[in-house]
């Protein structure tokens, strides 16, 4: 076990060809600030800061699988391993400093990873479309 929360966000983090720090950190802010837990009221009022929550941050570059043509998916548009690397740190570190608890996996790692999906409730954030 490498990584584990009780309450709070699993972010599974692709970055793509083109993903700059500047979208790293849009995105680990929007991940902090994000009012996605339900308050009194049942409504979605509440940012993983909020309920005293934790981040667990998964890379994923199969995110940017193309499975459009073929039987086999392309990965052209995922960012090369060493700059996701990069990012994928830079991502973490903008989460740490707005003091949220963070886990993590091990990047570019065979992981095993398991989900109790509270709702079910599954958001997904890019920077500059309208997610």
């Amino acid at each position: 076990m490498v990584g584990e929360i009780q309450r709070g966000w699993l972010v599974l983090l692709g970055i793509g060809v083109g993903d700059t720090k500047e979208d790293a950190a849009y995105l680990a802010d929007r991940c902090v600030k994000l009012r996605g837990f339900s308050d009194a009221d049942g409504k979605m009022n509440l940012s993983v800061q909020d309920v005293n929550g934790a981040i667990l941050v998964v890379s994923q570059f199969t995110l940017y699988g193309d499975c459009q043509r073929g039987r086999r998916p392309s990965f052209d548009q995922a960012s090369p391993p060493s700059l996701a690397k990069e990012l994928y740190e830079y991502f973490c570190h903008q989460i740490s400093a707005a003091l949220v608890p963070l886990q993590t996996g091990v990047f570019q790692a065979d992981m095993q990873v398991s989900l109790i999906n509270d709702g079910p409730v599954t958001f997904y954030l890019e920077r500059g479309g309208q997610t």
